[in-house]
């Protein structure tokens, strides 16, 4: 570990090491700085197995790639993911433990320095612009200084500790979070689906099981393992918070158990078990930083065609969760299924050397509940990563033509296409 770094990035999840790599891949000397014990983010600590946002509903047409699609590729490759499966909107399920090879890997050939079981605890500015970072591990605290830098944390972290302008939610609301729960113990030949587990858990209730709320979620199959994977457990928390955070942990993992004595209800699930809980909740919203540009719902869903700012590809559909256990709200995405994203809204608004990426950026109720998606997370990373790379001074041509060079194909003029179409489920 060196003092300096041209880049720094906080956070190892989606967007964070789509930055970092972009950033490497452009020449310069990147560190990632990651809490946890591996790369990968939700996916890999939170039991979100689901990539969505890589793919248009109505087509699925890959509109991510870069990072993304180096990603999806290596996981065809030994059968760890699945191919896009419809569900309200279009996903890939994926095995864990070869997201977080082949993300090791990924970093390690471009040249990215990682850092695991460090946090983020302060930063230092001049004037408008961050020079350095805080982080604690085991052995205490360490200054780290670099020219750019990156906020992936998901909760706006090194943005707040840096002094920018961040908000919590949107009009001091946040949607819920959701404990993944994994399940063995059910053959590949039972069918499993979202409305055999409703039926099951509605059953549960009225034979006075408690701690079940939500009958409605994703339930699916994983590759490798054939497990099944729900996001049934919901809770309402501020991610900031440790001590909420803490109680709304507690209680999901009661959920959880919960809802395997109902899914035992099911005919061939008798023997189900819990293989994993989260291990953490599945965050939906907390921090938002506050950019150049706030992406608003009219445009993700009614998206012009991209304009010459645009530098990422936003594809799922906003997907809010209001209330703990209650149907989300769908709206999605009209014309060709994907909206353009401007480089000025990865900038940060009073900080001009930091850029942003992920479920931190900022976006209205609406544009949040799309931004989020780790699908999303990736594009939104790589463009950021590249345009910290760059400089402050680089225009949207420039990071076009580096993203181009890696890969990024985005989209150039959409398809004509109807409005957008608002459901609840």
């Amino acid at each position: 570990m060196r003092p300096h770094y041209e880049v720094i990035v906080v956070g190892g999840g989606s967007a964070g090491v789509a930055a970092a790599i972009g950033a490497a891949q452009a020449g310069r000397s990147v560190l990632v700085l990651e809490r946890g014990p591996c790369l990968g983010g939700a996916a890999t600590l939170r039991n979100v197995v689901t990539y969505c946002g890589l793919y248009t509903r109505e087509e699925r047409r890959q509109v991510v790639h870069g990072v993304a699609g180096g990603l999806l590729e290596r996981l065809r490759r030994e059968g760890a993911v699945s191919p896009p499966i419809r569900f309200n909107a279009v996903t890939v399920v994926f095995d864990p433990e070869a997201v977080k090879h082949h993300l090791d890997r990924m970093c390690l050939d471009a040249g990215v320095e990682v850092l695991l079981h460090s946090m983020v605890v302060g930063a230092t500015t001049e004037g408008r612009r961050i020079t350095g970072v805080t982080v604690a591990d085991h052995r205490g605290l360490h200054e780290l200084t670099a020219d750019a830098f990156v906020d992936g944390s998901g909760e706006g972290d090194l943005a707040a500790h840096a002094g920018a302008q961040v908000r919590y939610g949107n009009d001091g609301w946040v949607q819920n979070g959701t404990l993944g729960v994994r399940f063995g113990g059910i053959p590949r030949e039972v069918e499993i689906d979202v409305a055999r587990v409703g039926d099951a858990v509605r059953r549960a209730k009225q034979e006075g099981v408690r701690g079940l709320l939500a009958e409605s979620g994703l339930v699916a199959r994983m590759p490798v393992s054939g497990d099944v994977i729900t996001y049934v457990a919901d809770e309402g928390y501020d991610a900031t918070d440790a001590a909420d955070v803490s109680r709304a942990e507690r209680g999901a993992r009661h959920q959880a158990w919960a809802y395997l004595e109902a899914l035992r209800r099911v005919p061939g699930c008798e023997d189900a078990y819990i293989v994993s809980t989260g291990p953490e909740l599945g965050t939906r919203e907390s921090r938002h930083v506050e950019t150049r540009r706030r992406l608003t719902e009219p445009e993700v869903a009614d998206p012009a065609p991209p304009a010459a700012d645009t530098v990422a590809i936003g594809a799922w559909p906003m997907e809010y969760h209001r209330v703990a256990g209650q149907p989300s709200e769908w709206t999605f995405i009209g014309g060709p299924g994907y909206y353009g994203i401007p480089l000025d809204a990865l900038r940060s608004v009073d900080r001009d050397n930091l850029l942003v990426a992920g479920r931190a950026m900022d976006g209205d109720r609406g544009a949040g509940a799309s931004l989020r998606a780790m699908g999303t997370a990736f594009a939104t990373g790589h463009a950021a990563g590249v345009a910290a790379a760059l400089g402050g001074g680089a225009g949207p041509a420039e990071v076009i033509a580096e993203l181009e060079r890696q890969d990024a194909r985005l989209p150039s003029v959409p398809v004509a296409g109807t409005g957008p179409a608002t459901t609840s489920t």
